[in-house]
């Protein structure tokens, strides 16, 4: 009776620490959390989940690797919290965003239906967007259009980079480069956000942990530079526009004149203030240095902002984005006219683009069509970007530019370079940091074509809604999703290599390589894919993971075995396992159970020096608990038999 009044005792013991070191570290993590510091937010969460599993911590999860814009963590977090009791209808409409995200566009209908359904303050007209959406997505990405886009590696870094325009022989565009911070988020574009208790740090933007956007300067083999014009702040230097002849530039940037004039910024004092954007423009003197900046005649900071420029090349008409009042909601597309006298007329209100929403980075073609950005109408998601025709003044109506200018993450800053090459901003989840620049040109002769189809490696069924990616390397990344007959199909670029991926919710991501160099005549290639259900808590054996006898230590063979895991690991970044070691009966049980810990961790150990999150795997000795033949304690064996039982394995425990 007192051994067991102990051993109640110890338990109960246990338990409370676990539930205060569980709340301590829920508790640093929402300090994290408040401060932006989302990677390490984000590791304090999921220590918090694999001790107690909450709806808190995975809603928290969830929120924190949409900040990151990692749709695929996103996805899977929301997928949690929504199976959990009591979880709330918000959640259905992240967890919809999140498919979305990831190009999973029948799920994510099925999410959006199921959230419109639980929230009776849907109208009609959202929904129908949202449905709309995802079925236009689905056709585009069916039928892409004959651009190619690539990632300009050259400009492109860790940090945010974006809005590239060519003037002449160089590019101009705009980085926050500097501090590598990639635990906090980018804020929206067009504002300065800061504490508003103090005055924002004149180096760093605490809001990303990076220096401010600048206007930075790339030519040739060139190493990149700063543009060399003093902008006149030390904040936010924002996008920029030329004239024809590269003698005067408009661009926008953020400042704060004087402490009055901080102190009246609307939120001062406040928990988080904000500094409008403001325009301005620049002439270069015949010695080739730009003069002082000139502020825009309809700049109020105090009471919205004005960003986006795009300056015609006769330099007689201004393209902007605003939230001054007046519009139809967010942020609106305005243009002015230069009058006789020289100076700016009325802004006017581009009410055939605009929406009740947010219209962004407008540029003109030289066929006189007008590009701009849009997260109001139907789309891919986020900011997709429109054209439309401007003929005697009058704006056909807009018509999105389709795949893959567009994807499911933000597309904006839109700009010819050339009759059918240009730049556009993205922040797709192929690039090198938060926003990065991409170039397009229009194909004219398409050689090469990948046809395939996708299976359940079980049955070989074809698989439907299946998520497939073609990823040119050091190029682009095409995607498209399965019908009912599981097929799919790519056109190819000549002399170029690729890697193809297919994924599928509750499946084993599988990929192929395949290139088509060599090939000096037009052929279709064939690729299937077969992808493996994932089912929960059944072991999986790694094979030729052996340990010499009485030992802990990772064998060279076992190390190669242990790469395939971390390979799998890699491939199916969501999944969480659990690796357990077993041993053969010789020698006591408590020390075989001892000695398979040491071993697991050590094969833990291994891969998460391979670089594996520690928290999505878990090392678990088993001891002689599980052997798989009759060799237990006095049983005479062969060696080969008992290596048999010393073994690892492993096994998912969560996706």
């Amino acid at each position: 009776m007192k051994k067991l009044l102990l051993c109640l005792t110890i338990m109960l013991a246990i338990g409370i620490h676990n539930k205060t070191w569980a709340q301590y570290v829920l508790t640093e993590a929402d300090k994290q959390y408040e401060l932006f510091n989302y990677v390490k937010a984000i590791d304090l969460y999921e220590q918090a989940y694999k001790k107690k599993a909450t709806l808190y911590a995975a809603e928290r999860l969830g929120e924190c690797y949409k900040k990151q814009n990692n749709y695929m963590q996103a996805e899977r977090w929301y997928a949690t919290a929504t199976s959990l009791p009591g979880s709330a209808s918000i959640n259905l409409l992240y967890y919809a965003q999140a498919l979305q995200g990831n190009s999973k566009y029948n799920e994510a209908k099925l999410k959006y239906e199921a959230y419109a359904e639980s929230n009776k303050d849907i109208t009609a007209t959202q929904k129908r967007t949202w449905l709309l959406s995802c079925d236009s997505a689905l056709k585009w990405m069916k039928e892409p259009s004959s651009y190619s886009v690539t990632n300009v590696r050259i400009l492109n870094s860790s940090q945010s980079d974006w809005g590239a325009i060519r003037q002449g022989d160089q590019v101009i565009f705009i980085s926050d480069r500097g501090i590598v911070n990639p635990g906090k988020q980018s804020p929206a574009r067009p504002f300065l956000k800061f504490d508003g208790a103090r005055k924002p740090d004149p180096n760093i933007y605490g809001w990303t942990g990076n220096h401010y956007l600048r206007l930075y300067t790339q030519s040739g083999t060139d190493s990149i530079k700063l543009f060399p014009f003093d902008a006149g702040t030390q904040y936010h230097i924002g996008s920029a526009s030329f004239t024809g002849d590269g003698n005067e530039v408009y661009f926008t940037l953020t400042k704060i004149h004087n402490t009055a004039e901080y102190e009246k910024v609307k939120g001062f004092n406040a928990r988080l203030a904000t500094v409008n954007v403001e325009l301005y423009s620049s002439k270069k003197d015949k010695d080739g240095t730009w003069g002082k900046p000139v502020a825009f005649k309809y700049n109020n900071v105090n009471q919205y902002s004005i960003g986006d420029p795009y300056i015609t090349k006769d330099g007689k008409s201004l393209y902007f984005a605003s939230n001054m009042p007046g519009g139809k909601g967010g942020t609106d597309l305005y243009l002015v006219h230069q009058t006789s006298a020289g100076d700016w007329g009325m802004p006017i209100n581009l009410k055939e683009v605009n929406s009740e929403y947010n219209e962004r980075s407008p540029s003109v073609d030289a066929e006189n069509n007008l590009y701009f950005s849009s997260d109001g109408r139907i789309g891919m998601g986020g900011l997709d970007i429109f054209k439309a025709t401007l003929v005697s003044g009058k704006i056909g109506e807009p018509r999105n530019m389709g795949y893959p200018i567009n994807t499911p993450q933000d597309d904006f800053a839109f700009n010819f370079s050339g009759k059918d090459t240009g730049y556009l901003s993205s922040s797709r989840t192929d690039g090198l940091g938060e926003d990065d620049i991409y170039s397009f040109m229009e194909q004219k002769q398409l050689a090469f074509r990948l046809i395939g189809e996708v299976y359940d490696k079980k049955t070989n069924l074809p698989l439907s809604n299946a998520l497939i990616s073609l990823n040119q390397l050091n190029g682009g990344i095409l995607k498209v999703q399965t019908g009912d007959d599981g097929r799919f199909k790519f056109n190819l670029e000549k002399a170029s290599d690729y890697k193809l991926t297919g994924e599928k919710t509750d499946f084993r991501s599988e990929a192929a390589s395949l290139t088509t160099r060599n090939m000096n005549s037009s052929k279709v290639l064939e690729q299937d894919l077969f992808l493996e259900r994932i089912e929960l808590n059944k072991a999986i054996r790694l094979e030729n993971i052996n340990y010499d006898f009485d030992k802990d230590n990772i064998r060279p063979d076992a190390a190669i075995e242990l790469d395939k895991l971390v390979k799998i690991m890699n491939d199916n970044p969501t999944i969480w396992i659990e690796l357990g070691s077993h041993t053969d009966s010789r020698g006591s049980d408590v020390y075989n159970q001892q000695l398979s810990q040491r071993r697991a961790k050590s094969a833990v150990q291994y891969i998460i020096d391979k670089g594996i999150n520690k928290n999505r795997i878990e090392a678990k000795g088993y001891g002689e608990r599980r052997l798989l033949n009759e060799c237990t304690n006095g049983v005479k064996c062969t060696e080969a038999e008992h290596q048999l039982n010393r073994r690892t394995e492993f096994t998912i425990v969560k996706y």
